[in-house]
């Protein structure tokens, strides 16, 4: 794995923030001279830390405005029914991402489709109709948010210290001990006074 200072990051999360920056306003941003800065980006693409710069592009501007996440199972759990399936949903037009997955579901999928029709047809046609398939489950997106990657908090963003949690659950910082005083005096016995007779 690349070894990455803070300036490699703060130039990862610039760049993934606006990949159409230029060498001389990526430069200044991150406090560098601009040959440095480009020198600094080729190392970081020829490592593979930068695989691609690619647009976002709007998809109701395209005609699809209907998004689904298809959660597939399939029949068998062996090694090419797992190749030939995956390979299949990922060259589908429709398909925006494939997650292969353990457990109940084997992939999800995120598809886009011009409206229900559309995404009708294409669970019937491209998902349920392949032998590998057992069973699909649907679900419509009605929103959703593509994040960049933690590229200044690469060893955990969010994770408290050592300490701070027991198992997987946050525990609560221990009591105080009582004060030898407090506990005295709730321990000791009552002291008896004389009556008057």
């Amino acid at each position: 794995m690349p070894q990455l200072d803070r300036i490699d990051r703060a130039i990862l999360s610039a760049l993934q923030n606006n990949a159409r920056l230029s060498n001389k306003e990526l430069a200044a941003q991150v406090g560098l001279a601009p040959s440095s800065c480009l020198m600094r980006v080729r190392k970081l693409e020829s490592d593979g830390v930068i695989k691609a710069y690619q647009a976002d592009l709007d998809s109701d501007a395209l005609g699809l405005g209907l998004q689904a996440l298809i959660a597939v199972q399939l029949r068998l759990h062996v090694g090419e029914a797992f190749g030939n399936i995956g390979e299949h949903l990922r060259s589908l037009p429709e398909t925006r991402a494939v997650y292969c997955l353990g457990g109940t579901t084997d992939f999800l999928v995120h598809v886009v489709c011009r409206d229900t029709d559309h995404l009708r047809r294409l669970t019937i046609l491209s998902f349920t109709s392949r032998p590998e398939v057992s069973r699909i489950e649907t679900s419509l997106v009605f929103s959703y948010t593509r994040l960049g990657l933690p590229v200044d908090h690469a060893h955990g963003v969010g994770i408290p210290p050592k300490g701070g949690f027991i198992g997987d659950l946050p525990h609560e910082a221990p009591l105080a001990p009582e004060s030898p005083r407090k506990r005295d005096r709730r321990t000791r016995p009552a002291s008896r006074r004389p009556t008057s007779r």
